[in-house]
């Protein structure tokens, strides 16, 4: 496992390194990726990283059940990789991939061993609108746990401001989200509008699933942690600015990728 790791580690310092053959040979199962995703963690804390949150995998439109029914996955945020709405990332920095909006909270308890839905609910301090930055580094075709392995593709996130779930104007179940793109001298363009009924799973039913599968495997949703629950509108890297518009009272946030 040990060249998987070392593997690994040179993609997510330079992401378009040829990662094959040595990747496309491994098959490993979700819980052994799983495994090796925490190892690769564990490297970034020796450098002097910080655990800023997690993802949900797999909640969500055509990845939806996408390594078995069921299969909820999860996935790590840095610190240095959170960044606040209006942030601009250089293009070079990203190498292949994408964008994609995303309903994060902010954790205000912990969650572990035997949480459920409504217990997780308790446990926010709010939500907030976000975009996950996902970074393809993996060649096509690989195994479900060399997905997870990579930590499920991310990169990292960008995080508007945070909203009780008091403040909100409906259920969650109602929200529709907008992903909004504009680049040079063109006017902004709607990329996506995705609702979340039958687009996406509970969103306190992903963060019970993540609160029971991180202790499985030894860690525990924690006070400050952001969690990404799920893609709504997607779009590919380029220069340009781009904004996601959160219906029921959450609000907007934006990123700009500068050429």
């Amino acid at each position: 496992m040990l060249n998987i790791i070392d593997t690994l580690w040179a993609l997510h310092q330079n992401p378009d390194i040829d990662p094959a053959p040595l990747l496309e040979a491994q098959e490993l199962s979700t819980d052994e990726g799983q495994r090796l995703q925490l190892q690769l963690l564990e490297r970034w804390l020796e450098q002097g990283e910080e655990l800023a949150g997690w993802k949900v995998g797999m909640t969500s439109g055509e990845s939806r059940n996408a390594l078995g029914d069921g299969i909820r996955p999860f996935g790590f945020v840095l610190r240095s990789r959170t960044l606040l709405s209006g942030a601009s990332i250089p293009r070079k920095d990203l190498y292949t991939g994408g964008i994609e909006n995303e309903l994060c909270f902010v954790m205000a308890d912990y969650l572990g061993e035997a949480t459920t839905p409504d217990r997780a609910k308790t446990a926010i301090a709010g939500l907030a609108p976000a975009f996950e930055i996902n970074q393809k580094r993996l060649p096509g075709g690989c195994s479900a746990g060399l997905r997870v392995s990579d930590n499920l593709s991310n990169w990292g996130i960008v995080v508007g401001d945070t909203v009780p779930l008091a403040n909100t104007t409906a259920e969650l179940t109602e929200l529709e989200v907008a992903l909004y793109s504009q680049s040079g001298n063109e006017g902004e363009q709607l990329v996506e509008r995705v609702p979340s009924l039958g687009h996406i799973d509970d969103h306190f039913e992903s963060l019970s699933i993540l609160a029971n599968r991180l202790h499985r495997f030894g860690h525990t949703l924690a006070p400050d942690q952001y969690v990404i629950t799920g893609a709504y509108g997607k779009t590919p890297f380029a220069p340009g600015d781009f904004r996601g518009d959160f219906g029921i009272g959450i609000g907007g946030v934006r990123v700009r990728i500068t050429a």
